[in-house]
């Protein structure tokens, strides 16, 4: 059993907490960037959203989509859809004993690639950025999943 003060000594657990942290904090602000939108354009997804707006078939024309709320909502889907499977290996990886200098290569590339995958989004930026961003993300997760699977996990 791992103590807890021994846990916040390893170095590379506290560089996984710490991009951990912002990557979620990332993730929370997109929560917040939807609600913004679905607001400010007066769009919302459930007829119970809108009483504020009107009521019966005049609440009804605040039931739609648009372009902006559905990318923000679309660049929100994917943060979840990519930061849910780094905090699961991160976390694995952060406790294999990797060195330190290339776990945190590794967070930083991850949580820099998913802001400019944000970015990328919400401008939008011309095709590959959003892409590439994409792929850097993708592919530390799957760097990380590669090291510990060949180094630690006994298959």
């Amino acid at each position: 059993m791992v103590d807890l003060t021994e846990l916040m000594e390893n170095e590379v657990f506290m560089a996984y907490a710490s991009y951990t942290t912002i990557i979620l904090s990332k993730m929370m602000f997109m929560s917040t960037a939807t609600a913004f939108y679905r607001l400010t354009r007066k769009v919302f997804a459930n007829p119970e959203d809108c009483p504020g707006f009107g009521k019966g078939e005049n609440a009804k024309k605040y039931l739609r989509t648009d372009d902006r709320v559905e990318r923000v909502r679309r660049a929100h889907l994917n943060d979840l859809e990519n930061i849910v499977p780094f905090l699961g290996i991160g976390l694995l990886y952060s406790l294999s004993g990797p060195d330190l200098s290339t776990a945190i290569l590794h967070f930083r590339l991850f949580v820099g690639a998913r802001i400019y995958h944000t970015i990328a989004y919400l401008t939008p930026l011309p095709q590959p950025n959003r892409a590439l961003a994409f792929f850097v993300g993708y592919g530390v997760t799957f760097s990380m999943a590669y090291r510990l699977l060949k180094s630690q996990l006994y298959l």
